[in-house]
């Protein structure tokens, strides 16, 4: 089980939950955050400080939002960012791009 952000993180990016994770498996998109599924080691400190409550244990993400699942996962894949595991995000800083339905989400503003 892994923690998993969601889109109310989208054009948000607080950042309170990055200098929180006592693992740095928080990692940093254009638009948002991400969680590394086989990095993270659900301790939940992440949730008690997220302003918009945008992170959910895997179990407990809502329905509407189960594809963020996939899309934290898919975000260190080859075809998005080809991160891997590099084993903390503060060694890479920020990926060049995110994950391409957050990259066609609309705006906040819009949304």
């Amino acid at each position: 089980m892994a923690y998993v952000i969601i889109d109310s993180c989208i054009d948000c990016k607080d950042a309170a939950c990055v200098s929180c994770c006592p693992v740095d498996c928080i990692y940093e998109g254009p638009r948002t955050y991400y969680i590394h599924p086989d990095e993270c080691i659900n301790c939940g400190i992440c949730v008690s400080v997220c302003p918009p409550e945008a992170i959910y244990e895997d179990a407990e993400v809502p329905a509407k939002q189960k594809h963020f699942i996939a899309i934290n996962r898919e975000f260190f894949e080859p075809q998005v960012t080809g991160l891997g595991s590099p084993g903390g995000a503060s060694s890479i800083g920020a990926a060049p791009r995110d994950h391409p339905l957050v990259e066609n989400t609309p705006a906040a503003a819009t949304r």
